[in-house]
This record gives C-alpha cells, structure tokens and sequence, in this order.
C-alpha cells in the first residue's frame, strides 16, 4: 500500500484549516485515514502548524511520501533535516551528539527568523495605527477650522445685520427728531 502524507480539509467556506495526517494514496481526500499526525491552520498570520514530531519523523522514515505543501510545511517544522541527520547517523558520518547539535542550532536559528518577522509585524501594525491616528487627528482639527470659520462667518453676517438694523433705526429717528424739533 502506497502512504501519503497530505492535507485533509476542515472548516467551512472561506476558513479553511486542515489535518496532517497519513493515508493510502487512494483514499479520498477527506475520507479515510490511517493516522493524524498534527494541524495547519493557514488564518492566522504566521500560520500556525502543530504537529507530531516523532510521529511525522517515523512516518517519512518509513516511507510515505508527503505531498508538496506537507513537504514544505514538514521542512519548516524540521521533520526532513532530522530524518537527513539520522540518515548520517546510520551512515557513520555523524555522531547522536553531533546530530542534536546541529538539529539545535538550525531550531534556535529558525525560531530567530520567526521572532524577527513576528516584531516587524507588530511594529509595522503600530505604525499603520500612528498613521491612522495622526490622519484622525488632522481631520478632527480640519473639520473645527471650517466650523470655526462657519461660525465667524455667521457672526459677522449677524453683526452686519445688526450694524444695518441700528442704522435703518437711526435713520428713522431722525427725521422723527427734526420733525419734533421743527415743531
């Protein structure tokens, strides 16, 4: 029987998620399995992988090919260079000890590169939300000048108004004034 290692869809339209798991190349792809050896969840940024190490690394030892996207996704997790170690192991090229070094050091460097690209996220998520907030900011205090200006502009026309209106009144005494006056 001919195993693959793949993808079996979940989730609903638009959110997907999928198990990694182990099934004969002839199964469907989210029928049968034989096991489940960890989950992929590509919503969430970075996509989160879990997965059963030992169980991954016995399976691809013993034979069962993983389709493209588990390949990528059992490299980055490092189930591949692991079962490259061990083979140098039984060859007599490498040590056990020389092998965990080695398995060590690429891990911590991954997790480096997985850090650093999580912290430019959120520095570039907190500048977005600076900008945003400035842009805000401008517009508030864009939205306040005109009203400002709306509102000098209605003052000044009710002063007009009002300067017109005690001239129309002067105007009127007057001629009561010098009529009065005339009399």
């Amino acid at each position: 029987m001919a195993t693959k290692i793949r993808l079996a869809r979940h989730g609903h339209k638009d959110y997907a998620f999928y198990s990694i798991v182990v099934a004969d190349s002839r199964a469907p792809r989210d029928g049968k399995y034989i096991e489940k050896i960890g989950t992929y969840n590509p919503n969430t940024n970075p996509a989160t992988v879990d997965i059963k190490f030992d169980r991954a690394l016995y399976w691809v030892e013993t034979g069962a090919q993983p389709t493209l996207t588990t390949q990528h996704i059992l490299s980055h997790e490092g189930v591949l260079l692991m079962k490259h170690l061990r083979g140098g192991i039984k060859k007599g090229a490498l040590t056990e000890e020389q092998a965990k070094a080695k398995f060590d050091a690429w891990k911590a460097g991954r997790d480096a590169k997985v850090a650093k690209v999580i912290a430019n996220q959120a520095e570039a998520a907190k500048k977005v939300a600076v900008a945003a907030a400035e842009a805000e900011i401008a517009v508030k205090k864009a939205k306040a000048e005109a009203v400002a200006a709306k509102k000098a502009e209605l003052a000044a026309k009710a002063a007009e108004e009002a300067a017109a209106k005690a001239a129309e009144e002067t105007a009127a005494e007057a001629p009561a004034e010098e009529a009065a006056a005339e009399a």
